[in-house]
């Protein structure tokens, strides 16, 4: 399976450039001799593109890809200081955040993970709009899914996809959708939830001091950040 990481930073890459040029999707597809439906896919980090593909497709935008190494993380650690330097408003709106949660405005639910993380201030990648769902709300959740062209997360091909949507399935709790990406975390009752508010709109979210006990991604990202800043102060 390829990596999850490289996959998501080669399609942000592509997409970066692609807007770069002002080209469309179907203009990149054809100068680069790919399908559109492709080129979507490789910049939502989807599928993983071949050298080839990839090549021409940067190609197309006379650029060409180089590699290089660097010490474990370093990405994230830059990833995470360009985010603390820009306001939560920005991020909010560049994660179409409100135009998804619109949309799930009749399924119980509040914010979790990484997406909780940013709107109380935290400088973490929000890779998906995370959320909390009850079990007993799943067929909601189902219903939704089947209504805007859900499809799950299928670990054994390393795409969305060939896998039943229910969360009572077995499998990771995470869908690809017409408005964006969604990992729920199924539970017996929702946890605890603090308000905060950005502009006009106030968001139910777990508190940061929850997460770090019951997220291990997002707790992982907190330390990790809260860490360098105690080195940086020292």
């Amino acid at each position: 399976m390829p990596s999850t990481r490289l996959v998501t930073l080669l399609g942000a890459t592509v997409r970066q450039q692609r807007h770069l040029r002002e080209l469309s999707q179907r203009q990149l597809a054809a100068l680069a001799g790919v399908s559109q439906a492709a080129v979507a896919r490789i910049e939502r980090g989807e599928r993983a593109p071949t050298i080839p593909v990839l090549e021409r497709m940067l190609a197309a935008m006379d650029v060409q890809l180089t590699v290089g190494v660097e010490p474990l993380d370093t990405h994230l650690d830059a990833r995470m200081d360009a985010l603390a330097a820009r306001p939560i408003a920005e991020r909010i709106a560049e994660l179409d955040l409100d135009r998804l949660l619109d949309r799930l405005n009749d399924l119980p639910q509040v914010l979790t993970g990484s997406t909780a993380a940013l709107l109380q201030g935290a400088p973490v990648p929000v890779e998906a709009l995370e959320i909390a769902v009850r079990w007993q709300d799943s067929k909601v959740l189902t219903r939704w899914l089947e209504r805007n062209y859900g499809q799950r997360w299928n670990a054994r091909w390393g795409e969305f996809g060939g896998v039943w949507l229910e969360p009572e399935e077995p499998g990771e709790h995470r869908w690809s959708t017409r408005y964006g990406e969604i990992r729920a975390t199924m539970c017996d009752e929702l946890p605890e939830t603090i308000e905060v508010r950005h502009g006009d709109r106030s968001y139910q979210v777990v508190p940061l001091v929850e997460l770090e006990l019951t997220e291990p991604r997002a707790a992982d990202l907190l330390r990790r950040y809260r860490d360098r800043q105690s080195a940086s102060d020292g």
